[in-house]
């Protein structure tokens, strides 16, 4: 019971590596408070956690939008007395489209959800997180974060803005006991392209910006299962990686080392 007594607040937990985590920090003590926009996928995943013995309160909200977050981080208060974890795992993909071709709305949807939602749930979560001296916030980053070939120039913006959220985080209260630190994911097998549909513009296959992430793509060693993910996420969430800080954790079977 790796999180034995900790609470847990996690976003995007309908689907792929957020509902690896929910299922994966529930089953090692913690009880979770489940964000997600999706109702009927919040419904599933509380229902799949409380089958397994798990402690899980759902809250339905748009990370994008500032009032849901404080209530997200509100409603582990409300329901737990204390909020230890915060995993900030929603995200949407953009269109790959390349500087010369992007768009207005896919930018400001894009940008809303990966950089400023983080943003504004760890704003929300700090004042909690001093008052009992400690806290433990995990990014989902991406290799996106960390270069440019993975997509389009907005995705790649917002992880890259992901991974600045995450150093200054991690330098600005390191001796006030919280630490935080970003996963840079590499493919995964998830739902994350469903969950973009309808939220940015539609997919151009004659783009430059597919065509060169693409043939980025094709230099991937393999694509890696949710519970990989969730696994990383679980030792960075808990006590074992007390001693880790600031730290970009690349997690892609060694696409990066390219």
């Amino acid at each position: 019971m790796r999180l034995a007594d900790k609470v847990a607040v996690i976003t995007g937990t309908g689907s792929g590596m957020g509902r690896a985590m929910a299922n994966l920090f529930a089953a090692e003590g913690a009880k979770i408070v489940a964000a997600e926009w999706n109702a009927t996928a919040l419904a599933e995943v509380v229902a799949e956690v409380t089958a397994a013995g798990g402690a899980i309160t759902g809250v339905a909200g748009d990370v994008s939008n500032r009032d849901d977050d404080r209530r997200i981080i509100q409603t582990a208060i409300d329901t737990y007395g204390r909020i230890d974890i915060l995993v900030n795992n929603a995200g949407i993909m953009d269109n790959m489209a390349a500087a010369g071709d992007f768009d207005e709305a896919t930018l400001a949807k894009v940008m809303a959800v990966n950089a400023f939602g983080p943003l504004y749930l760890i704003n929300a979560a700090i004042p909690h997180f001093l008052a009992q001296g400690k806290g433990t916030i995990v990014n989902t980053a991406s290799l996106a974060g960390v270069g440019g070939g993975a997509a389009g120039v907005v995705y790649t913006m917002s992880k890259h803005a992901n991974v600045g959220l995450t150093k200054n985080t991690a330098w600005a209260y390191a001796k006030s006991g919280i630490r935080c630190n970003a996963m840079a994911v590499g493919g995964v097998n998830t739902g994350i392209m469903a969950n973009t549909a309808g939220k940015v513009a539609a997919f151009d296959p004659q783009s430059l910006g597919v065509g060169r992430a693409m043939a980025y793509a094709g230099l991937a060693p393999g694509f890696g299962e949710p519970i990989d993910i969730a696994n990383l996420a679980l030792y960075l969430a808990s006590d074992e990686s007390r001693f880790v800080n600031g730290a970009i954790v690349h997690i892609d079977a060694g696409w990066s080392a390219a």
